[in-house]
C-alpha cells in the first residue's frame, strides 16, 4: 500500500478526552459539538447516494454499517447482548499487547474500515462522531483517501499498488463529541480508509465535499438530470431552511417521507421562497420534474423555474408560475432546449417540494469544462 501525505494536513479536532459517564436523562445533554463551515457541502458518504462500508478488520461489538446511519446515533442504557453493551456505531474489541511483559498495544496498532463514497468527489471536511462512546472511543483517528476506478473489492483496495493520500493525519479525538476536520486536498476520491488508534468505537462518519462526476459516463448517457447531486449539481443558496435542507431536492430517488424534501416555515408576508442551484456544467435543459411527494398539506401552491447562463447572466424563466398539487410528481417539456449554468426554483408563497429534476445534456463547452476539471483532480 502506497501512502502519500497531503501537503496541507487537517487541523486538530476540537475535542479530546473522556466524556462523563452517562448519568441518566437526555444522553445528548453533554454532547460536545461545534459549527463546522464545511457542512454546507453534500455528504459524499450518504447511503442514499450509494455509499457503503465495504470492509473492516474488526467489528466485534458493533457493526461497521452503523457508521453511515442517516440519523444521529441512538443510546439505550439497558440494551445489552451476548457480547456486551450494544452500541449504535462501529466498535472493535480491546487490543492487547504481545505478552504479559508488554500487555499494551503498540503505537502502530489500529483498526480500520473501508468506505466507498456514494459519489466520488473532492473532500472538504470530515466529521468523526463519537456520540455515546464516552470512555470507549479511539485515542486518535486518521483518514486516508484513494481514487480507484470501477467497483474494486476490499482485497483490491488493500493491494500494495493503491495510492492512499492522508486527509486527516493521526489526531487525538474526544469521547461523545463531533470531531471535525477541515480537508484541503484538491483531488477526486472514490474511497476512504478510516483508522482508529488503537481501537474503540465511532458512532457516525460524515464526509462533506463536492461531487466530481465522470464526464465520459455523462456523455455516454446523453440525456440525464443536470442538477442531480450524484451528477455534480449543487445547491448554492436558499431563502429558508427551517424544516429541512434544500439539498434534499436533488437527492437520488423519490422522497420517502415528509422530511426527505425541502419545507419552509409559514410566511406571513407577500414574499416567496426559492432555491438557487449550480448545474453540473453548462447544459441544455429539455424537461422539468417538480415532485411534491409526501407534502400533502404543506406543498408549495405554485412554482416557477428560471435559468441563467454564466455567473453574470440574466435569469430567464423557462417554466412560468404553475399550480402544484400535493403529493404529486409534475412533468413539463420545453418547446426548445434552454442552455444555462444555473437554475432557480421559486415557490409561492411558501411550503415545499421534495425533488427537482432538470433533464438535458451537456453542451460542448460544458463537456470540455467538466473533462478538464476531472483530469485536474486526478480522475
Amino acid at each position: 500500500m502506497i501512502t502519500v501525505t497531503a501537503q496541507h494536513p487537517s487541523p486538530s479536532a476540537r475535542f479530546t478526552g473522556d466524556a462523563n459517564p452517562y448519568g441518566g436523562g437526555d444522553p445528548y445533554a453533554d454532547y460536545r459539538t461545534a459549527d463546522f463551515p464545511f457542512t454546507r457541502y453534500a455528504n459524499l458518504a450518504d447511503r442514499q447516494l450509494g455509499a457503503g462500508v465495504i470492509a473492516a478488520n474488526d467489528e466485534f461489538f458493533a457493526q461497521r454499517e452503523n457508521l453511515l446511519g442517516s440519523g444521529r446515533a441512538e443510546f439505550d442504557p439497558e440494551h445489552f447482548g451476548h457480547k456486551g453493551k450494544i452500541m449504535d456505531g462501529w466498535e472493535t474489541r480491546r487490543r492487547r499487547g504481545a505478552s504479559a511483559a508488554h500487555p499494551w498495544p503498540t503505537a502502530e496498532d489500529h483498526d480500520w474500515a473501508l468506505v466507498r463514497l456514494g459519489a466520488p468527489g473532492v473532500v472538504r471536511g470530515i466529521v468523526v462522531d463519537t456520540a455515546h462512546f464516552r470512555g470507549n472511543y479511539p485515542q486518535a483517528v486518521s483518514v486516508e483517501g484513494a481514487s480507484v476506478p470501477g467497483s474494486p473489492s476490499p482485497e483490491e483496495l488493500l493491494a500494495g499498488d493503491v495510492k492512499w493520500t492522508t486527509l486527516v493525519p493521526r489526531t487525538a479525538v474526544g469521547g461523545h463529541a463531533a470531531n471535525g476536520f477541515e480537508v484541503s486536498v484538491e483531488q477526486r476520491f472514490t474511497h476512504l480508509r478510516v483508522n482508529q488508534h488503537p481501537d474503540g468505537g465511532i458512532a457516525r462518519l460524515r464526509v462533506y465535499g463536492e461531487v466530481v462526476p465522470d464526464p465520459v459516463w455523462l456523455a455516454t448517457l446523453g440525456t440525464f438530470d443536470v442538477v442531480a447531486l450524484e451528477n455534480g449539481g449543487q445547491v448554492e443558496d436558499a431563502s429558508n431552511l427551517f424544516y429541512s435542507p434544500a439539498t434534499n431536492t436533488i437527492q437520488p430517488g423519490r422522497s420517502r417521507q415528509m422530511d426527505d424534501g425541502w419545507e419552509t416555515r409559514r410566511r406571513r408576508d407577500h414574499g416567496n421562497d426559492w432555491i438557487r442551484y449550480r448545474l453540473v456544467a453548462r447544459s441544455e435543459i429539455r424537461a422539468i420534474e417538480i415532485d411534491t411527494a409526501y407534502l400533502k398539506g404543506n406543498s408549495a401552491g405554485w412554482a416557477a423555474v428560471s435559468v441563467k447562463d454564466g455567473e453574470s447572466g440574466e435569469w430567464t424563466e423557462i417554466l412560468p408560475r404553475t399550480r402544484l398539487q400535493p403529493d404529486t410528481n409534475h412533468r413539463f417539456t420545453l418547446a426548445a432546449p434552454v442552455a444555462g449554468t444555473h437554475a432557480r426554483v421559486d415557490i409561492f408563497p411558501d411550503g415545499g417540494i421534495s425533488r427537482l429534476r432538470l433533464f438535458g445534456s451537456l453542451t460542448e463547452e460544458g463537456t470540455a469544462h467538466l473533462m478538464a476539471r476531472y483530469q485536474e483532480l486526478g480522475g
